[in-house]
């Protein structure tokens, strides 16, 4: 629609998730209308971004240095792993205040029709990491094909620890939802992981 490199920035906004062409089209118009400091700021904020974080050497967990702070912090408890998939999910996880152990990121769930199989995720990492100190693995993988498939695959690889507890994140109905407008999936998940009170 648009001549040389504004279409093209309109395109690569557009690649990015959660930006569809119209999002794409508005960010690109505010940029060019934007402070020249402004942009300077972005990419440099962008350039840091390529240059100075790193993957944490021992959990996958994005970091500005070869050990991420949740793997240095000697508070954490060291019998307890929490396995995501993507380092978002180890802050959507931090945020409850709930999980004191510690994380490791696969980079990704099973998909073999994109080509992602066990070779491409950090799982022999995972196995790795499992010794005397570790007592649970808590598979937090999302509850979609992707990771109920990741989940099943760890689990048949965990399942030859000795003393190894292997759990699953419970599934089901949202806080302040309605019975009425939950799936039958969703509501099945519910009753089969239900607890005593």
């Amino acid at each position: 629609m648009y001549e040389g490199p504004v279409q093209d920035l309109i395109d690569e906004l557009g690649r990015l998730p959660g930006v569809g062409p119209k999002s794409a089209q508005r960010i690109a118009f505010h940029l060019l209308a934007a402070d020249p400091a402004d942009i300077g700021r972005l990419q440099d904020a962008l350039q840091k971004v390529k240059d100075g974080v790193v993957f944490c050497d021992v959990c996958g967990n994005v970091s500005a240095e070869a050990t991420c702070r949740i793997c240095r912090d000697p508070r954490r408890d060291l019998t307890l792993i929490c396995v995501v998939e993507e380092p978002k999910d180890v802050l959507a996880v931090e945020r409850t205040r709930e999980f004191k152990g510690r994380y490791h990121v696969l980079g990704g769930a099973l998909d073999p029709l994109s080509g992602v199989g066990p070779d491409q995720l950090r799982i022999r990492q995972l196995l790795t990491r499992i010794g005397t100190d570790v007592d649970e693995i808590i598979i937090a993988t999302d509850p979609n094909t992707e990771g109920e498939a990741t989940a099943t695959y760890l689990v048949r690889m965990l399942r030859d620890f000795p003393g190894l507890t292997v759990t699953r994140l419970a599934s089901g109905l949202p806080m302040g939802g309605d019975l009425e407008f939950a799936d039958e999936l969703t509501l099945g998940r519910a009753l089969s992981g239900r607890r005593s009170m």
